[in-house]
């Protein structure tokens, strides 16, 4: 195994140079969702570079590039947008420089999703230049956009609009070159309690909305222990991450309280159970409480829109599957050993491309979940090569 993993992950380190200008490019250009168009049309200038057969951005903002006309069709996905830089003396270094130390590369969007993008956007270009089934795959590359608001929207419209009849995907989303094949599900919930606004020297006259959402806020966090667990997936979980209430001033009892619940499902849980089990709380009101489920409308940056319920069902795609299969051959030979076979904790675009669409989905990626998000945004070089090498045979291994 080592032969061929010298040989694949060979052809690759000719891209090495070309990669990590790439990479640290994409960093340098910051693409919050919906304003990604500086972004799109940096790695269109890539694809275009590297003489891909076909390159555009869509009408909702995603990038395509294609390569082959053969009768697979597989999508190679990674989202171009990032989140914030937080709080900018958080970080020890610029976010936006793309500092290359110590075989890394650091900054926003290192670990998500660039890591994904520069790989794919290669691999691609070393597949067609192996020279092997040719006639028998189109390779997608998509660079999604709006993935962190709101998982899928991108990618959906690519699949529905852009592309059609799409046979497999495959995400760059982080996995430490890892094979993975599905993760928990997640929903956006507010609850919502009124009151009776009152003047607060006499709070006895009206009705708290933030102490009647105390007690259900105690209750949901008790709920958290008791959701359902899965061996391979693990527990569903949910947790309150905002409160805001309104009220007529600092000296009156608020007459409204909102709550955000960001909502974990695991197998076999829905939205219709995560809402049931909320208004079953003995502290729900029915008559002054209500759950929402949130909604997304904000415009790409084509000025596009989209509206949808933030749900995003749980997926898993069964490891014996044809396409799980076809990428565990690929990273064995790019990484000269047998990969581990897992899924994410947190959640990607495979909950619409796999949750919803049924496409057979699996991701392979360099970083890792727990640098996402963190002032510690970064992917080593070498796994970036080694991606690149994974993303070309893979293609190769679909189709036989």
């Amino acid at each position: 195994m080592c032969n061929l993993k010298t040989s694949l992950v060979g052809k690759a380190e000719k891209y090495r140079e070309d990669c990590i200008d790439f990479m640290r490019d994409l960093i340098r250009i910051p693409g919050v969702s919906c304003k990604e168009k500086e972004v799109a049309e940096r790695i269109v200038k890539e694809m275009k570079h590297l003489k891909y057969d076909k390159v555009w951005i869509d009408d909702y903002g995603n990038v395509i590039g294609q390569i082959g006309h053969g009768p697979v069709r597989i999508v190679f996905d990674s989202h171009i947008d990032t989140v914030d830089i937080g709080n900018r003396d958080s970080w020890s270094y610029d976010p936006y420089l793309g500092k290359l130390e110590d075989g890394y590369i650091y900054g926003r969007g290192a670990s998500d999703n660039h890591n994904g993008t520069v790989p794919q956007v290669y691999g691609a270009a070393l597949f067609r230049d192996l020279g092997e089934q040719l006639d028998k795959v189109t390779i997608f590359v998509v660079g999604s956009v709006q993935e962190e608001d709101c998982d899928g929207l991108g990618l959906q419209y690519a699949l529905e609009h852009s592309i059609k009849n799409v046979d497999f995907v495959c995400m760059g989303e982080a996995t430490d070159l890892k094979v993975y094949r599905g993760h928990r599900g997640r929903m956006e919930i507010n609850v919502v309690a009124k009151g009776i606004s009152c003047h607060g020297s006499a709070p006895e006259r009206g009705k708290n909305a933030i102490y009647r959402m105390s007690k259900l806020i105690n209750e949901i966090e008790k709920l958290n222990t008791t959701l359902q667990d899965d061996l391979f997936l693990g527990k569903g979980t949910c947790a309150v991450t905002h409160i805001s209430c309104e009220t007529p001033s600092l000296c009156a009892v608020p007459d409204l309280c909102r709550i955000h619940i960001d909502r974990r499902l695991t197998h076999g849980e829905d939205k219709d159970l995560a809402v049931k089990q909320i208004e079953n709380l003995p502290s729900f009101d029915r008559e002054n409480m209500k759950v929402e489920i949130l909604r997304y409308n904000a415009p790409s940056h084509t000025g596009k829109v989209l509206e949808t319920e933030k749900y995003f069902p749980t997926w898993v795609l069964q490891e014996e599957h044809p396409l799980v299969q076809a990428g565990k051959r690929s990273a064995e030979q790019a990484l000269g050993r047998a990969p581990e076979i897992g899924r994410w904790v947190f959640s990607t675009n495979g909950v619409f491309s796999m949750g919803r669409l049924k496409i057979p989905t699996i991701g392979f990626g360099p970083a890792t979940e727990e640098d996402a998000h963190s002032t510690r945004d970064r992917v080593k070089v070498d796994d970036l090569i080694t991606a690149l090498a994974f993303y070309a045979k893979l293609p190769i291994e679909v189709s036989r």
